[in-house]
């Protein structure tokens, strides 16, 4: 499978370049490129929610993880309705990825090195100093941290296609 597909309007004067639709593979390596983008979520009303978060994508499992704290309004408004999004764009946003589905909270990091608690750990570099990985641990329980997984159910997106030699 081809990494894109030219839509029709490709590039004339007036019009703008054509976007490329991606394949859902060039998609998921996108957004396994960054590790910042806006979550969506509904509020009560109908209007979307929206707030930066940092993430990380674990193609196989296609879930991308977040942490946050118990107290946002991200959390109470996901224990309501857990549909959302994903929005993540490429650092000069000719190209985007929005990655929707189903989103579990899990448990508040209550213990250090509890379950919550290392997942939290296993979303960022490794430290080199156990005294540090451990005041970590204590921090996500300070903080009341959890995890927000997202189970991507779809992906889309396209990037734009900017023509050469102009």
């Amino acid at each position: 499978m081809t990494e894109t597909t030219r839509d029709e309007n490709t590039y004339e004067p007036g019009r703008g370049p054509g976007a490329l639709t991606l394949t859902d593979d060039a998609l998921a390596r996108l957004l396994g490129a960054h590790q910042m983008g806006a979550l969506a979520v509904n509020k009560r009303n109908g209007h979307p929610h929206l707030s930066t978060v940092a993430y990380t994508w674990d193609p196989a499992e296609r879930v991308a993880r977040i942490s946050t704290t118990a107290d946002r309004a991200k959390v109470r408004l996901l224990q309501r309705d857990p549909r959302s999004g994903l929005y993540v764009s490429s650092a000069d946003f000719l190209s985007f990825v929005v990655a929707e589905g189903e989103a579990e909270l899990s448990a508040v990091s209550t213990v250090p090195g509890d379950g919550p608690g290392r997942e939290l750990l296993a979303m960022v570099p490794a430290f080199d100093r156990p005294q540090d990985e451990a005041a970590f641990l204590e921090n996500m329980v300070a903080d009341r941290r959890l995890v927000i997984r997202l189970r991507v159910s779809r992906l889309y997106g396209t990037a734009i296609d900017v023509p050469t030699g102009r």
